[in-house]
């Protein structure tokens, strides 16, 4: 008797990277066999990485920028298929403020160079209006929950 194929766990740190002007950076996936979509920063943990080191390190390889993302507190399992592989995905996100809207994407893997060709950052109007699908689907939700955890974090800090 076959049962359905076991689904690899797939941990993954997502960053939210606002720049000084609230937009996002997205990345433009386009990959094989699948609908293109739009996802931000980020990707699976290498084996014994914890998120806020696989947060890390995926921020500089995918942007440049060397920081210390901060968590969301925000934890999102999905079920899907991942270059053909049954998968469920454990995400936590971060959150980062860029200083400046350039990004280095020298760092991608070949994978990365090949799917991942076009990145842009979005206001929320273009993202309300944009015609392609953006993971995740409540990106402007993820927004707010990290402009208001930055809020509170500058104010803790006794910061404007």
């Amino acid at each position: 008797m076959s049962g359905a194929p076991s689904r690899r766990i797939r941990r993954a740190a997502r960053i939210v990277l606002l720049d000084g002007e609230d937009r996002v950076l997205l990345f433009r996936y386009v990959p094989a066999n699948y609908p293109l979509f739009w996802i931000m920063p980020g990707g699976a943990c290498d084996p014994d990485e914890d998120f806020p080191t696989a947060a890390r390190r995926e921020l500089l390889e995918e942007t440049g920028i060397i920081a210390e993302p901060h968590p969301l507190d925000l934890v999102r399992e999905a079920e899907y298929d991942y270059l053909g592989e049954p998968v469920t995905s454990v995400e936590h996100f971060f959150l980062h403020r860029a200083m400046q809207a350039r990004i280095d994407t020298s760092g991608h893997t070949e994978l990365e160079r090949e799917v991942m060709q076009v990145h842009r950052w979005f206001t929320r109007a273009e993202i309300e209006a944009w015609p392609e699908t953006i993971y995740p689907l409540d990106i402007i939700a993820l927004m707010d929950r990290a402009l208001r955890m930055e809020g509170r974090r500058h104010r803790s800090l006794g910061l404007p």
